[in-house]
């Protein structure tokens, strides 16, 4: 009879426990899931005008000036800040971008990829190499760099490495084997360079220069510039050749209305740029003949 009892009593227990258990899950708080609409991202490739952090300063407020605009609240534009040119260069040319801010050399490859030109910026006054020299160099004619290190941000840089080097040869300087090439990642990392004395002179162009002299003056104030190089077309906006007519022309519209709202303005006044142009292959005709004389008579570009 004891043992009946018990065993009652153990059943019981276990039923009463069980029972809590279950209640116990019955009362798990449940959340209702936030609706997500699904939005098309579309990249926004942008060469290394300057350091990542920086360039996501410069360029966000542009970014989302599109995003707030486009009709099309299904689609999303992402911008891609790329480390260094070689890194941007991958994925321009394997097609990897669906908008991108190249610089002219890397348009005209991307042309033979299959992107187009939609684009540009202005201020093509402003698309022009430097030449920059500590105040206290002793340099002050290209026969004196005969043996000395000049740096550079990439070897594609169009305006702050090839038009320098363009400028080099029509001075009689070899730079294959009268000079040392140094290239260094970035223009902020050229122009340090030739601070620290790691180089004996820098190439660079205008907008990265003019942002030093605002961000580090006490160093901008032991360089100056020394030589220029003439102009070529600024940087161009490209979209890639499987996008919609209808997205390029909306795009390209927020671009090149930019400059007629005060929204627009205050962006292009951080960029320092006064505004954005139509644009097409023929805009970088001159371009593409100035890179064949470029690589038969002074270097390969790679």
């Amino acid at each position: 009879m004891l043992k009946k009892i018990t065993l009652i009593f153990f059943i019981s227990i276990l039923f009463l426990f069980t029972a809590c258990e279950d209640d116990s899950k019955s009362y798990t708080p449940s959340y209702q899931k936030e609706k997500v609409i699904d939005k098309k991202i579309y990249t926004f490739g942008i060469h290394p005008l300057h350091n990542p952090k920086y360039l996501f300063e410069l360029y966000e407020p542009l970014v989302d000036y599109l995003n707030n605009n486009l009709e099309n609240k299904k689609i999303e534009i992402k911008l891609e800040a790329s480390r260094n040119y070689d890194f941007f260069n991958k994925k321009l040319f394997s097609r990897e971008f669906d908008f991108a801010l190249p610089n002219p050399y890397q348009t005209v490859k991307a042309l033979e990829v299959g992107y187009k030109v939609f684009a540009k910026m202005g201020d093509d006054e402003n698309f022009r190499g430097i030449f920059l020299v500590r105040k206290d160099s002793g340099i002050k004619n290209f026969e004196d760099l005969k043996g000395k290190k000049i740096s550079y941000p990439a070897p594609t840089a169009l305006a702050a490495t090839i038009l320098p080097q363009q400028l080099l040869y029509e001075n009689k300087i070899d730079i294959n084997k009268d000079i040392e090439n140094i290239y260094v990642g970035s223009q902020e990392s050229s122009i340090m360079n030739v601070y620290l004395k790691q180089s004996d002179i820098a190439a660079t162009w205008p907008p990265p220069w003019e942002t030093f002299i605002k961000q580090r003056p006490e160093i901008a104030n032991e360089v100056e510039i020394i030589w220029q190089t003439k102009n070529l077309p600024n940087n161009s906006l490209v979209v890639r050749d499987d996008i919609s007519e209808e997205l390029i022309s909306e795009i390209s519209l927020l671009f090149t209305q930019l400059h007629l709202n005060e929204e627009g303005k205050k962006i292009l006044d951080k960029i320092g740029l006064s505004q954005f142009e139509i644009a097409n292959e023929n805009t970088y005709k001159v371009v593409k003949d100035f890179i064949i004389d470029f690589e038969k008579n002074v270097r390969v570009i790679k």
